[in-house]
């Protein structure tokens, strides 16, 4: 594929995100069990102690460039931490997250709080979490179809500050089974009209649902393994994806890993634990055609174990397995 048909597609990519002005949608992780933090505000503090999670993630790399010959392929950072707090009865978090799709520029910081029931042989989170999110878009750089469109006419580089709740609940059963199911930007919060000339463009958050399950388990003939199916769906109505993955644990110290997403991507990870840290790495194999490249993802998670003095039973967090 030449670099102007890279250019047009991007396009293309571009203008039909902004539907009035809506931005893209959420963005999508291969090892979508790391940012549990960040869709399910209900999962703060379930894990074992003070967590803390930094992940990269270029998707298409190289793929698209504008005319300039600057990168416009998809690129996110995520940096979440999260731990249980006895005095409010269950556990707090946070997330920081940069995402940036060609001209567009997402910078989402959120606070949240979740509230455990212990079930006896398992825990409920309940949590909420507020968002902050700074939206910017240079639309002198779009290229449309249509001849001084009124959409965008007139407009430079805009931004907007918008504010927005989410919403979760966690289901836990230590080492068995998980459910969880979520909410992000659940006001749809709307900027004013950009530009002076007030043009009807404006930034809209992504509200976005989330279900996700794994089942951890393992053999008896073979008690070093350990083996964690798990679905990651997202939807925002309009439209959805879904994850599918497996993964394979040697020993509590490497993992191996498939993830199937339909009609998108095969994804490979891997992942190496070295006492309290875990490296991951994640490779999207593009099955969409039209020569788009594959994805990278590298995480970087820490846990600081606490001492809570809870009754005997070994909780474990699914997201660092």
């Amino acid at each position: 594929m030449t670099k102007k048909i890279h250019i047009l597609l991007t396009a293309f990519i571009l203008v039909t995100t902004l539907t009035g002005v809506k931005a893209q949608q959420a963005p999508i992780f291969t090892n979508y069990n790391n940012s549990y933090t960040y869709i399910n505000p209900g999962f703060a503090g379930l894990s074992e102690g003070v967590n803390v999670l930094g992940l990269y993630r270029q998707q298409w790399a190289g793929g698209f460039v504008d005319q300039s010959g600057n990168s416009l392929s998809p690129t996110t950072y995520l940096l979440t931490g999260d731990m249980p707090l006895r005095a409010l009865g269950g556990g707090i978090s946070f997330s920081i997250m940069n995402d940036q799709l060609g001209f567009e520029k997402n910078t989402n910081v959120g606070l949240g709080y979740a509230y455990h029931l212990d079930l006896g042989g398992s825990t409920i989170g309940i949590g909420v979490s507020g968002t902050l999110l700074n939206r910017t878009l240079d639309f002198s750089q779009l290229v449309s179809g249509t001849p001084n469109d009124p959409l965008i006419s007139g407009l430079n580089e805009e931004s907007g500050m918008l504010v927005d709740l989410s919403a979760g609940i966690f289901w836990q059963i230590p080492d068995s089974f998980y459910l969880g199911v979520s909410a992000i930007n659940l006001f749809n919060s709307t900027t004013r009209a950009l530009g002076e000339e007030g043009s009807g463009a404006s930034f809209t958050t992504d509200r976005t649902f989330y279900l996700v399950a794994g089942y951890p388990f393992m053999f008896e003939t073979m008690p070093t393994f350990k083996f964690i199916p798990s679905v990651n769906f997202m939807t925002d109505i309009a439209s959805w994806q879904v994850n599918a993955g497996m993964k394979v644990v040697y020993n509590d110290l490497f993992s191996l890993g498939v993830n199937y997403r339909p009609q998108e991507s095969i994804g490979l990870t891997v992942g190496l634990a070295i006492k309290d840290f875990v490296l991951g790495y994640a490779y999207d194999i593009n099955t969409m055609g039209y020569h788009i490249p594959g994805s990278h993802e590298i995480a970087l998670s820490y846990c600081f174990k606490l001492d809570l003095d809870r009754t005997p039973r070994d909780y474990r967090s699914v997201r660092y397995l």
